[in-house]
């Protein structure tokens, strides 16, 4: 048998057929994988392999939804279980109806596109997932921002000598003047980083970290615990305004009024280094200019510490390091007074343990990425089930089935409408779907279970301590 041979290369002279091609130029960018060293390119490679060997049907309760059907959603609307929880999208319902009322820029039409826009995100499944946590969030930077329309005559008075005479009278001294007394441009640098820098990048980064590590439910819990406690911040802010010690040190104790605008005290010296105003300038324009407590940088970091914490065990001390480092900064710079920070993180204590206790989906042992998990647990774990069956605290699936709650692997609606759940995206992550861990598995994905089934099962033929080791469910 003849064999042809082919050429890229055509000469007039040659016998061999032509194999037409584009003709590559002499210069060209290497790809990006030629870039790489091929130790990392083997790294990525064995993560994408061990991320995708991991996937199983059981974990589409890590999945998300794709679809931009607004029927989907009308279709889990109307098989939704209302509860008592539910009750706080009425309530956020009347602080955005607030909002619009109180907010006089931009005007009507504008706020009317803008409602539109976030209705027909609420109604698209693949947005849904992401706003509707998100609401709480988005009330308080609304109610945040309408705070700078309400009428003074509305408002009640300042607060300018409490502040400090609880803080004499608790900690025998103003911490705050003592550490903001002696300035250097060090010290002005060590004290912006997690004032005036990380702080307002850390909310994306605990939410993309709880997403990649946390179980399934999580990042919804984290957004909602966070925008309650902010929203509850701002309120105690409005309702007790308190001087912050900037104004102590310009005005000294004397009755303020809200005419007097924001100063960035400490964070001056920033824009002075960096030969710019916008530390100035942002804080002039703060729409809640006497909101000292509490104060809602110490709240922002303990809820950060606490979640962090309870994904990252082992780095809680450097958790716990950010939060002390961020509450010398806020005093250092003449923000806050020692009891706002206690205060700021009692909210973010009370936000966090009322999630843990009942919505915050639990760590798993052995567990590193969200596609790792096969069921999801919830609230503490009963000491009775750990103590009679050990291997739970391995992860092991069987022990763990005896005492996992009833949002389970059906509690997540699946890609396909064929395989429904009993919960959905109107409940992912809130109580309202989940039930106490002392009541049964509820019956979604897995084989239904008969109380009273009295024939010959698997394995009923053993006798002793084999046909122990059976459970009835």
């Amino acid at each position: 048998m003849l064999a042809t041979d082919f050429t890229l290369d055509h000469d007039e002279h040659s016998t061999r057929p032509f194999f037409f091609a584009q003709p590559k130029l002499p210069l060209s960018w290497p790809a990006l994988p030629a870039i790489l060293p091929h130790r990392i390119r083997r790294k990525l490679r064995h993560a994408r392999a061990e991320i995708r060997a991991r996937q199983s049907p059981t974990t589409s309760i890590a999945s998300l939804h794709t679809s931009i059907n607004p029927a989907d959603t009308l279709r889990a609307l109307r098989r939704h279980r209302w509860r008592a929880h539910d009750a706080q999208y009425l309530l956020l319902a009347a602080v955005g109806i607030f909002n619009l009322c109180v907010i006089q820029t931009p005007g009507p039409a504008l706020k009317t596109l803008l409602t539109l826009l976030l209705l027909l995100g609420l109604l698209l499944p693949l947005t849904n997932q992401l706003l509707l946590p998100a609401l709480p969030v988005l009330a308080w930077l609304t109610f945040f921002y309408s705070c700078q329309f309400l009428p003074p005559n509305y408002r009640p008075q300042i607060w300018v000598r409490l502040l400090p005479a609880l803080e004499n009278m608790l900690y025998g001294a103003n911490l705050s003047a003592l550490l903001s007394a002696h300035k250097s441009t060090p010290l002005d640098l060590l004290a912006w980083l997690p004032y005036g820098a990380i702080h307002y990048a850390s909310p994306v980064v605990v939410s993309a970290i709880t997403f990649l590590f946390g179980p399934p439910g999580t990042l919804p819990v984290w957004a909602r615990s966070f925008g309650y406690m902010c929203l509850s911040g701002v309120v105690i802010q409005l309702c007790f305004p308190c001087a912050p010690p900037w104004y102590e040190n310009k005005y000294g104790l004397a009755p303020a009024n809200y005419s007097i605008h924001g100063e960035a005290a400490g964070l001056a010296a920033i824009d002075r280094l960096l030969g710019n105003d916008f530390y100035t300038a942002k804080f002039a324009a703060s729409p809640v200019v006497f909101g000292a407590f509490p104060s809602l940088h110490s709240a922002w970091a303990t809820l950060e510490m606490l979640f962090m914490s309870s994904l990252f065990p082992k780095w809680r001390g450097v958790f716990v390091g950010y939060l002390l480092w961020l509450w010398w900064s806020t005093m250092y710079l003449s923000h806050h007074y020692a009891v706002d920070l206690v205060a700021g993180s009692l909210i973010s204590g009370i936000a966090y343990f009322i999630a843990r206790g009942t919505v915050l989906p639990r760590v798993q042992a052995g567990k590193t990425f969200r596609w790792d998990y096969e069921f999801v647990e919830f609230g503490e774990a009963p000491e009775d089930h750990l103590e009679d069956y050990p291997e739970a605290l391995n992860g092991y699936d069987g022990a763990a089935y005896h005492y996992r709650s009833e949002r389970d692997l059906d509690e997540y609606p699946l890609p396909l409408d064929s395989l429904r759940g009993d919960c959905d995206e109107w409940t992912l992550g809130s109580s309202s779907c989940m039930s106490g861990s002392s009541r049964a598995a509820s019956v979604g994905l897995r084989s239904p279970v008969v109380e009273d089934w009295d024939g010959e099962t698997l394995g009923s033929g053993s006798e002793g301590e084999e046909q122990q080791r059976y459970h009835k469910i």
